[in-house]
């Protein structure tokens, strides 16, 4: 399946067109929120291994509903080194199938379900993770990738 092209501001302050990806593979992580506990185990362990993902051939970016601002804040108190995008219109998380009905604490409310999409050079989807556990996830997308690259 290709994935759905889409364009996005990112905290590089450009806008992020996934189009422009083709040639590389690209990891896309769906996040509920900046700065809170799981979010900031899964974008710190994304982060410390970027250089493995880049030896491969390999970007990652986060996406949440979060704004440019915030974004911008948990980059500087983490150190990421990816960049983050905002979809604060929930236009492609809609498109990506990951914003949804969640239940917590007993309440129902609409949010962002954890996905991870890989995607080849090509712009197809290798692999898709739903409901992301964060322990070692990123550690899992990794090996993936190295199966895959062979």
């Amino acid at each position: 399946m290709k994935a759905s092209n889409f364009t996005l501001p990112s905290t590089n302050k450009k806008d992020f067109i996934l189009k422009d990806t083709i040639g590389k593979y690209v990891v896309l992580y769906f996040y509920p929120k900046d700065d809170t506990p799981g979010c900031t185990i899964e974008t710190n362990d994304f982060n410390k291994l970027l250089s493995k993902f880049k030896k491969l051939d390999c970007e990652i970016y986060g996406i949440s509903k979060d704004s440019i601002k915030s974004h911008d804040k948990f980059r500087e108190k983490y150190k990421i080194k990816f960049d983050l995008l905002a979809d604060e219109e929930l236009k492609v998380l809609k498109k990506y199938k990951v914003w949804g009905k969640k239940k917590f604490m007993g309440r129902e409310f609409m949010g962002i379900n954890r996905t991870t999409f890989l995607i080849d050079k090509k712009g197809k989807i290798l692999k898709i993770w739903e409901n992301v556990k964060v322990k070692d996830h990123a550690k899992e997308v990794l090996e993936t990738l190295k199966e895959l690259s062979k």
